[in-house]
């Protein structure tokens, strides 16, 4: 599936008349959240209000983001270097979850498309993620573009999307620009905006005319597997690079797709955008999608058995070293996951592993629980496992632990690296339960450990501990993975499963890779 983007005459679609006033006017807008379609945490409005009450809006949301390593920080750098007036109804973001709730999606779509409305628009840059899906459809993002072409359909418009995109045509065709992220973690995000910002105003200008070309290849890509520090997607995004340094594309895009999201189009696609070359951009994609077919079979993740997996954790930590870094990656928030299972952290226990840190268990009752105890005081509380999952096979179980309360914190720090630089960062009331071997991070928000200032902020050197185990999959190596020593991945119990014998998927396309494992796909013509 896929396509090219020009008229019946075979006119570029997008074209646009250099612009005869210095005056410039933009509409910036996020909407973004990654829907993990399994996932039993809801996705309601307030889950994408920094405080839980009032979205980003206005003025307020530009103050928020600029100068901040973030999509929105990268349009907002564009388009004050253009001197341009900026219109921003809302920036909304959430952590990745379930389904969002259409009343919350009908709010952001109405801000932006009331705007819209309007008119008066010199250029449209949107920050959207690609991989989410509302309660009454699949394509949150695809409709959102939909909407606003139904209104304008001429103003040039920039899309910025995650990696983890899953590509419908809706979420292409409309758009001047198109570009994805090329690294994950996620670093480039700022950039990714303004090299998209930079083209719209470009094709504005009438200096260049955008046309592009989409297609997907028939797989679901682990996530474990999507590193941009290993083969293929390395290979893959280099490749993407290669082509918009050399002025080949003007954006070229390699989205691995995010496979807990059960919708159609979920897997592994390409989107490459030319200067007014849509044969040159077809042939990229088609490059893109043979080159990951090909190399199918290391989009896989083998799984270790738990019980093994911690006890070579337990062998290979040292004294007065770095930490060894255990992931519990089927349990990772930012793959909506409900970061409450504890199986993990029972077997860390069980196996008697000490000096170390885990972050974290979301439990806000447990949390308050520990708050009313006191710094100081000795507990014994009950945690985890208080979000039933009806859409696995498996279940977690609560864990009865006895601590000493050693840290009451607000949860907040500013980012200084990592993701998103810049960025305030809010992980809410949060607290450490030490056990005399392990330190619990009980959480009362929804928030992935990927900085080393995450826990310090909490008191706690996490280079100093002898492991350091955390409810993350890939993202954790932007700053963490700096302090790690050795990586063991730990199959615990989670919506954000690498087994994808424990999902039914009955939306997703087939034949699909693995599910399908024997498929064979008729890669297109002319691919190398």
């Amino acid at each position: 599936m896929g396509g090219r983007f020009r008229d019946p005459a075979g006119q570029c679609m997008l074209a646009y008349p250099a612009r005869e006033s210095s005056a410039m006017r933009l509409l910036l807008a996020t909407m973004s959240h990654e829907t993990n379609t399994f996932s039993p945490v809801p996705t309601k409005l307030a889950r994408f209000c920094r405080d839980g009450t009032t979205l980003l809006q206005g003025e307020a949301a530009i103050a928020f983001f600029r100068n901040t390593g973030t999509c929105m920080g990268g349009y907002l750098e564009v388009a004050a270097a253009a001197g341009a007036e900026i219109v921003l109804p809302v920036a909304a973001s959430a952590p990745p979850s379930g389904r969002v709730d259409a009343e919350a999606y009908e709010t952001f779509c109405r801000l932006i498309t009331d705007e819209v409305k309007k008119g008066g628009f010199d250029g449209i840059m949107l920050d959207l993620h690609g991989a989410m899906a509302v309660e009454t459809f699949e394509d949150g993002e695809g409709e959102l573009l939909r909407r606003i072409r139904e209104i304008d359909p001429n103003t040039p418009m920039a899309v910025a999307y995650d990696m983890h995109a899953n590509v419908f045509d809706n979420m292409v065709s409309p758009a001047t620009i198109v570009s994805g992220y090329h690294t994950y973690p996620h670093i480039d995000m700022a950039e990714t905006a303004r090299r998209a910002g930079r083209v719209l105003l470009r094709a504005i200008a009438g200096e260049v005319r955008p046309t592009g070309a989409w297609g997907a290849a028939p797989m679901l890509p682990h996530v474990m597997a999507q590193g941009t520090h290993q083969f293929p997607n390395k290979d893959l995004q280099a490749m993407c690079q290669a082509w918009e340094e050399s002025g080949r594309a003007l954006s070229a895009s390699l989205f691995v797709g995010f496979p807990h999201a059960d919708v159609t189009m979920a897997g592994l696609s390409a989107v490459v955008f030319t200067d007014n070359n849509p044969a040159d951009a077809q042939a990229m994609v088609d490059e893109l999608l043979a080159f990951a077919w090909k190399a199918r079979r290391d989009f896989m993740f083998d799984i270790e058995k738990l019980d093994s997996s911690v006890a070579r954790a337990k062998a290979l930590g040292a004294p007065g070293k770095l930490p060894v870094v255990l992931l519990d990656h089927y349990d990772n928030c930012a793959s909506g996951g409900t970061m409450d299972t504890t199986d993990v952290l029972r077997e860390i226990i069980r196996q008697e592993l000490d000096d170390v840190v885990f972050f974290g268990i979301y439990d806000p009752e447990a949390v308050q629980q520990a708050i009313a105890a006191g710094i100081g005081s000795t507990v014994t509380l009950s945690i985890g496992a208080k979000l039933p999952m009806p859409l696995l096979p498996v279940a977690s179980s609560p864990l009865t632990v006895t601590g000493r309360v050693r840290t009451i914190s607000a949860g907040y720090y500013t980012a200084t690296g990592g993701l998103s630089p810049g960025l305030q960062v809010f992980m809410g009331t949060t607290v450490v339960l030490d056990t005399g071997r392990v330190q619990i991070v009980l959480l009362s928000r929804h928030v992935e450990p990927t900085a080393q200032e995450m826990l310090q902020v909490l008191g706690i050197d996490p280079a100093k501990k002898k492991y350091v185990a955390i409810k993350s999959r890939v993202h954790w190596r932007a700053d963490l993975g700096k302090i790690a020593r050795e990586i063991v991945e730990c199959a615990g119990v989670g919506v954000c499963t690498s087994d994808y014998g424990q999902l039914t998927f009955r939306n997703v396309r087939r034949p699909i890779f693995p599910l399908d494992p024997q498929h064979e796909w008729n890669m297109p013509k002319g691919a190398a």
